[in-house]
């Protein structure tokens, strides 16, 4: 089942047992329409059981909207083509002004099926309703079966990690070589990685109603932008001071040790030391020297906001 679905897909899989369900079973109770039932499943199946029921209420009143007053309007003004006309000139911006605008389509279906019947009587609505419960309540059901995520996550969060280390080391390296070949990859790279967990935990909420990941990532999501906003003041050094060494040689340390929470603390500490050895040096000596220091200092603020998310 796991090697099938890696080529087509859950979503694809579980859509073909829905619909051929729902139409079995209406087929079964001897329905009349009974393949719409299959098109209400297909419209219904969503990425998650949030989407997944918002479609399937949305769809519910809309068709059940559209047989009363399609079965009214037909039944007063004929069952001719023209009233089609006026039926979705009228209808069209009800459901959008009722927000139950993603049930059009399958409420579409509903009409066809009144316009054929061409009579307004009890066992026609009652065929309808069963035709619609079928169908919505077989998604609702196919729908509640989400796979897990968490190895996806999972692997997503280790190279997330991989990035921000890799990120800090380049770091490293320009402060204490003063030049580097670095490229940025891992930066946009990250970026991307951030916004495909930022979907997946999204996802994971919605099926959940609470997801592990969320916190997570928000917290990546502040490294992230806090490495991007040090990178122009880093490539600003232009100058091998001690300080900047000093600065590099943490970073190099903190690049080795980031996935382990443990050290965060003496991470903190460490940096902090740093900086107060910093304070009591002598002024700097020329503007060179002085633009040099003022970017570490900020390189050093982030540095401490950073290790704050850790």
């Amino acid at each position: 089942m796991r090697s099938i679905s890696r080529i087509i897909g859950y979503r694809t899989i579980k859509t073909a047992i829905g619909v051929t369900l729902s139409i079995l079973i209406a087929q079964f109770l001897g329905l009349e329409f009974y393949t719409a039932s299959g098109i209400l499943t297909l419209l219904c199946i969503q990425k998650s059981r949030k989407q997944s029921k918002r479609a399937a209420l949305s769809r519910l009143f809309s068709c059940l909207l559209v047989l009363f007053y399609s079965s009214a309007l037909f039944t007063v003004l004929g069952y001719h083509a023209f009233t089609f006309f006026i039926l979705l000139l009228t209808f069209i911006p009800l459901v959008v002004r009722l927000r139950i605008q993603e049930g059009i389509a399958s409420s579409s279906v509903i009409v066809m099926h009144v316009y054929m019947h061409h009579k307004v009587e009890l066992s026609f609505f009652i065929n309808e309703i069963l035709v619609i419960a079928i169908g919505l309540g077989v998604a609702l059901l196919i729908n509640w079966y989400m796979p897990s995520i968490d190895k996806k996550v999972d692997a997503l969060k280790v190279e997330v990690d991989r990035l921000i280390a890799a990120i800090l080391k380049e770091y490293g390296d320009y402060l204490q070589d003063g030049y580097t070949l670095w490229d940025g990859k891992e930066l946009l790279a990250l970026s991307d990685k951030l916004a495909s967990a930022k979907q997946m935990a999204l996802l994971d909420e919605e099926n959940r109603g609470q997801s592990q990941y969320t916190i997570y990532f928000d917290n990546k999501r502040r490294q992230y932008e806090l490495l991007e906003r040090m990178l122009p003041e880093i490539s600003q050094i232009t100058s091998q001071l001690d300080q900047s060494n000093r600065i590099g040689a943490f970073l190099m340390e903190l690049s080795k040790g980031y996935t382990d929470p443990s050290k965060s603390d003496g991470f903190y500490e460490q940096l902090r030391n740093i900086r107060e050895l910093h304070r009591h040096l002598p002024l700097p000596e020329d503007r060179n020297e002085f633009e040099n220091r003022a970017h570490l200092f900020t390189v050093a603020n982030d540095l401490e906001r950073f290790l704050n998310t850790m």
